[in-house]
């Protein structure tokens, strides 16, 4: 059942950035990216701007903090801050993110990191949240924002894996070389671990509700790859079985997954007629890093690595990159573009869909 339409809009009104398109507005090229290094050159957001994005989303990572002191990470998050293609951004479109664990505080951080929410202050602080948001007056980074009228809305749902995150569980054990098994992490069986912790799942549940013709959930790890040893919502099964079967349970069309956090792109899609299935195929698009290459990837000499990832769609992409959002509203069933693009804004991954291909299919 869908909340009303009064009910969905003080919602949407709780969630409002300043930055929010008006309702008549129609969002159609979206970019986003991860895993972004202060101290290094940044030419990507050069790259970024020539696409034209309304709106720009940052996955986490978006610096390397790495610190229990609040004014390193205030002047890390200034020289960021200081980049004038970084600022050329944000005169281009509006900017919303999420953190993953470098700007939590602390690599491969969850809920133990001791001053999380001091560092809550400090990121939403160059963000530019308002002092009134309720954003402010909660913990975690959380946040959801509606833009679009009616037939054309977009729902960005920007979920924080890192504040309520239960501790992670070492013992992964890599494969011979070349099998594509790297990692330190495996499954936790503790049936009270979590990765959002309850309020932000209740919230979620509210925000799948809310109508919408795409949904776009950004997380700093990815959701659907669940095989490799590193930072996933496959380290904590039970949670990723949660929220599949969220989206299942609220009827959530329209759903596309962003994520970041691995220095490597791809695109995993769950199918259909999967066991964990949404009633449709859920694409994950990860894309990192925006100036931090995994070393796998060079351009004088040119390696590839194999990973692990059944549910991988064509191929893996190591070097500079960001990801962008095409949406054509244009045509009777509108086509969505999910790509992900190298360091000249050339297209190197791409999954072309009709919005009906977000919807389960009809008997």
């Amino acid at each position: 059942m869908r909340l009303p339409v009064l009910f969905c809009l003080c919602i949407w009104s709780l969630t409002y950035s300043p930055f929010a398109a008006a309702d008549d507005k129609v969002i159609s090229r979206i970019a986003f990216g991860s895993c972004c290094n202060q101290d290094r050159p940044q030419p990507i957001w050069d790259s970024i701007v020539t696409t034209h994005p309304e709106l720009f989303l940052f996955l986490g990572d978006n610096i390397y903090g790495d610190s229990e002191d609040m004014n390193v990470l205030r002047a890390k998050f200034q020289l960021l801050g200081n980049q004038p293609g970084y600022q050329k951004l944000k005169q281009t479109c509006p900017i919303l993110a999420t953190w993953d664990d470098h700007d939590f505080g602390a690599n491969d951080a969850g809920a133990e990191y001791p001053k999380k929410r001091e560092s809550q202050v400090v990121f939403q602080d160059f963000f530019d949240v308002p002092k009134n948001d309720p954003r402010r007056q909660r913990e975690g980074v959380y946040s959801s924002h509606l833009f679009g009228p009616v037939g054309k809305r977009i729902h960005v749902i920007l979920l924080d894996a890192r504040y309520f995150r239960s501790p992670l569980k070492a013992g992964f054990q890599p494969g011979e070389p070349g099998e594509g098994r790297r990692g330190k992490y495996i499954p936790s069986t503790d049936a009270s671990a979590t990765v959002l912790g309850e309020a932000q799942w209740k919230w979620l549940e509210e925000q799948l509700l809310v109508p919408a013709e795409i949904r776009i959930i950004g997380s700093g790890v990815q959701v659907v790859a669940d095989e490799h040893g590193s930072e996933m919502w496959g380290n904590f099964p039970a949670e990723r079985l949660r929220f599949l079967k969220l989206i299942r349970k609220t009827a959530a069309t329209g759903v596309v997954i962003l994520s970041g956090d691995r220095h490597l792109s791809e695109i995993s899609r769950l199918a259909a007629d999967h066991p964990d299935n949404v009633g449709y195929p859920l694409f994950d698009v990860t894309s990192s890093s925006l100036n931090v290459p995994s070393g796998n990837f060079t351009k004088t000499n040119v390696r590839f690595a194999n990973e692990v990832n059944s549910y991988r769609v064509g191929l893996t992409y190591f070097d500079t990159n960001f990801g962008t959002v095409l949406v054509d509203w244009s045509q009777p069933d509108p086509v969505i573009r999910l790509q992900v693009r190298d360091e000249k804004a050339e297209v190197v991954l791409q999954q072309r869909l009709k919005l009906s291909d977000l919807r389960p299919a009809t008997k």
